[in-house]
């Protein structure tokens, strides 16, 4: 059966060849102009869900503070208001066919690369801020970020909370990615860039709101006063290691709880009324500090943004499994599901 959308359309098109045979050329005309804005506004119903996409959108700096996931439409208002667009997805595939405008940006260059620490961010705030510059980054214009949810890591979240940890409060993550966004008619190219037209002015003012580094972690183990989740695979969290972990298993009382499990088929944010639900089942409750991790904080920095547009305390662990399982047992203790005490949580 066909859907809403498709029968609006036939029905429309099927009018406005009738008006041409029967010689109404400029009936015809007006007629097919009109049509281009409806189909717009039908192809925002269809992307949105509900007919709240219908109506005009617009988002304020206020709601920036907070809302850390915006909505297909919602994006394309920013972006014409002069926002900066960074598309976080392999170059391969941006070949493809990417935002016009959009530079590419991967979240390794911004991130330590000796082994075990290339999940943390660089310390050097100075080099920070020109490479940050040199995308076009400023701190008065906001930044929507543009991933691949159903076939990347996560990397659109964590950008975003790179920026919001190193201070951009405009930073944002679109909800479905390229493939919801393209559907909200910005024009299209497959030229990369890696650099932006003109340099922005943003520096480094680095917060740790929605970090946890190793050490903290390891002190909010011993205390037990963190929700930890795990958002990696199941497998790994029963102690594959296929990205490069020293060790296998998961932090001590660790919920698992896969990033992708908050994602329908399409790639977009299941309602949140299902994804409360999940996280109430998982025995997450809505005024718990939580504490995400995963193999270098790319997952565990998207379930991140998530949260806290959702409204949780949640901090991201940057260093994740690739920092945890080089060191000692003793210290940085490890979870096999066979040696798990039966009040542990998994």
């Amino acid at each position: 059966m066909a859907k809403p959308t498709q029968r609006f359309l036939f029905l429309a098109l099927g009018g406005l060849v009738a008006l041409v045979l029967a010689g109404g050329y400029q009936a015809a005309s007006l007629r097919l102009t009109a049509l281009t804005g409806i189909v717009d506004a039908q192809l925002a119903y269809s992307i949105g869900g509900s007919q709240a996409a219908l109506a005009p959108v617009s988002v304020s700096p206020q709601q920036l503070a907070t809302q850390w996931v915006v909505s297909p439409a919602e994006a394309k208002f920013l972006i014409e208001q002069g926002a900066v667009v960074l598309d976080v997805r392999d170059v391969g595939v941006q070949r493809q066919g990417r935002l016009q405008g959009a530079i590419a940006v991967q979240w390794q260059a911004f991130s330590e690369t000796v082994d075990p620490q290339q999940g943390n961010l660089l310390d050097d705030d100075t080099l920070l801020s020109e490479k940050l510059q040199a995308i076009g980054i400023s701190a008065q214009h906001p930044v929507v970020v543009v991933g691949d949810p159903q076939r990347g890591w996560g990397q659109e979240g964590r950008v975003v909370w790179m920026l919001r940890t190193l201070g951009h409060g405009q930073s944002v993550m679109v909800d479905g990615g390229f493939a919801a966004l393209k559907q909200v008619g910005l024009p299209l190219s497959r030229a990369v860039e890696t650099v932006a037209p003109a340099p922005g002015d943003f520096m480094v003012q680095r917060t740790d709101q929605w970090t946890l580094y190793q050490d903290d972690l390891r002190q909010a183990i011993a205390t037990n006063r963190l929700v930890i989740l795990d958002t990696r695979e199941r497998r790994e969290f029963e102690g594959a290691v296929p990205y490069g972990e020293r060790q296998g298993g998961h932090l001590p009382g660790a919920i698992h709880l896969h990033y992708r499990e908050l994602l329908d088929a399409e790639g977009r944010l299941r309602p949140e009324a299902e994804r409360l639900a999940l996280l109430q089942e998982r025995g997450i409750p809505q005024d718990a500090a939580i504490l995400a991790y995963c193999t270098g904080g790319v997952r565990s920095a998207w379930l991140t943004v998530v949260l806290v547009d959702m409204g949780f305390d949640a901090k991201n662990y940057p260093g994740s499994m690739w920092e945890w399982s080089a060191g000692s047992r003793d210290r940085y203790p490890l979870v096999l599901p066979a040696t798990e005490n039966p009040d542990q949580k998994s």
